[in-house]
Parts: C-alpha cells; sequence; structure tokens
C-alpha cells in the first residue's frame, strides 16, 4: 500500500471516529436530560410514521411530515435552547489535563478524614450541608457566583460552614483538589421525574449539578440526617457512615490506579 493509500484510510478512519464520539457524547447526555429524553423519542415516532406513511401511500400525512421534518430543527434549535447550552457549556467545562489536581493518597487519605468527621458531626445534629467535589468538568461557573475562600480543607471549617445561622449555610462548598474553594455556591436543581416528591431542593441541586459535570455531590438532610452521595445524576441514597466512605474514597482515586487495579484483578483471575 502507498503512503497515499495509507493517509486516505487513516483520513477515512478519523472521520468515523469523530462522528461516532459526536453521538456517544449526544446520546451521553441524553440519557441525563429528561427534556432530551422525549425529545429523542419523539424524533424516533416521526420518523417512523413517514416509513410508514412511504410505504402505505399516505399522502396527507406523508405532506405533514415533510413540512415538520424540513422546519422541525429549526423549531428545535429555538425550543430547546436552554438544552443545547447546556450541552456545549459541559463540553467547555472538560478539562484535557484532568483534575483540578492530582492528590498523593496521603492528600486524599487526609482529605476523606476531613469530611467523613464533618459528616459524621453534620449527621448526628441533623444539620443540612451539601459538599460537591470538583473533578474533571471544572466549576469556575458557579465558583464565580459564590463566596470564595480558598481554605485548606478541614471539618471545624466544614461545620461552622453549614451551622444553623450562618449567612453561607444554605448554599453549597465547593472542593478542588484539597481546598475549599468556595461557599454559598448556588446549583441548578434537576427535573428529572424519577426523583422522590420528599427529597427537598437540596438533593434536587446535588442531582442536579451531578447531571451537568462528574462531580462527587456529598448530602446531609437536615429533617432526617440521611446522608447520600450524587454521581452522575444517579442519586446514592440514605448511606450508612461505612458505605458512604467507601463510596468517596473508590471515587476519588485517580482513573489509572483504578485501571491498573483491574488489571491485576484479571491476571490473578487467569492465574488462578
Amino acid at each position: 500500500m502507498t503512503f497515499d493509500g495509507i493517509m486516505i484510510l487513516v483520513k477515512k478512519l478519523l472521520d468515523v471516529l469523530l462522528v461516532w464520539m459526536l453521538i456517544y457524547y449526544a446520546l451521553k447526555h441524553i440519557r441525563k436530560n429528561v427534556k432530551m429524553v422525549l425529545l429523542f423519542k419523539g424524533i424516533l415516532i416521526i420518523l417512523v410514521l413517514k416509513i410508514i406513511s412511504d410505504k402505505l401511500d399516505l399522502v396527507t400525512v406523508a405532506y405533514l411530515l415533510d413540512y415538520v421534518i424540513m422546519w422541525g430543527p429549526l423549531a428545535l434549535i429555538i425550543i430547546f435552547q436552554p438544552e443545547i447550552r447546556n450541552v456545549l457549556e459541559q463540553l467547555g467545562r472538560s478539562q484535557l489535563l484532568g483534575r483540578h489536581k492530582a492528590l498523593t493518597v496521603n492528600e486524599r487519605e487526609k482529605m476523606v478524614f476531613e469530611i467523613m468527621n464533618a459528616i459524621e458531626y453534620l449527621k448526628r445534629s441533623r444539620i443540612g450541608a451539601l459538599i460537591v467535589i470538583e473533578r474533571d468538568n471544572n466549576l469556575n461557573e458557579y465558583i464565580e457566583k459564590s463566596k470564595k475562600l480558598y481554605a485548606s480543607i478541614s471539618s471545624e471549617l466544614l461545620i461552622s460552614i453549614f451551622f444553623p445561622n450562618n449567612p453561607l449555610h444554605d448554599g453549597g462548598v465547593i472542593i478542588q483538589g484539597d481546598q475549599i474553594t468556595s461557599a454559598g455556591a448556588v446549583f441548578p436543581t434537576s427535573d428529572s421525574v424519577k426523583i422522590s416528591k420528599r427529597l427537598g431542593t437540596r438533593h434536587r441541586a446535588a442531582l442536579g449539578i451531578s447531571e451537568q459535570s462528574d462531580c462527587l455531590s456529598l448530602i446531609v438532610s437536615e429533617e432526617t440526617g440521611r446522608i447520600s452521595i450524587a454521581i452522575g445524576g444517579i442519586l446514592h441514597y440514605n448511606l450508612t457512615l461505612d458505605e458512604f466512605k467507601m463510596l468517596l474514597l473508590e471515587e476519588l482515586r485517580p482513573k489509572e490506579q483504578a485501571y491498573y487495579e483491574f488489571e491485576e484483578v484479571e491476571d490473578e483471575k487467569t492465574e488462578e
């Protein structure tokens, strides 16, 4: 095969790869957005009706569907402008170089220790709290609108922020790396129909920000003292302290470390 032939093949592979990446990210965000799921279902129904009308020669239905297909994309862009903007903003928030700061094992364990001490106290005292830990997608948009702190993580500081009558206790705390970056942050609430009506604004905000980024949202219920973690639009509700800690440690592990440990386990199984 000549050099030109190889280059043509590489270009075709790159073309297909980019298309699949676009489809993957589109489906990934559609899955987490209720309105986009309904929109996707609506488009599928229209396409099915179009195929049926063409096969059965339904002239009137085909005529109407032609107009829908012709003007539909423009109408969808206008109607679903907020959802489209959110998807583009999320792509823009992605950090190509990974998380804000790669923590060492000791820094990660100290961070979890301080957070767990605070969570245990808040749970016991039934003090509501929302702590959001940034990962690969930056949260600067929410940091800019909140009270900036840039302080080292400590259980005492976290408890004092969420203590009743503190001006910042109603908002959320944002953690970047091993620093409490800001407090009093306001996050978008989830409009998912799967959320129990018993859950309040704090849980909906935790789910909302987890739907729009890859962050970890830690929640303490003010009414019940129950502790939960929202990840990727999924709420892990009413965890025990041990379950909470194990899930937090698991999610904070660097991706490379998790991959190598998985490879080691697979190798051990193969040897057996």
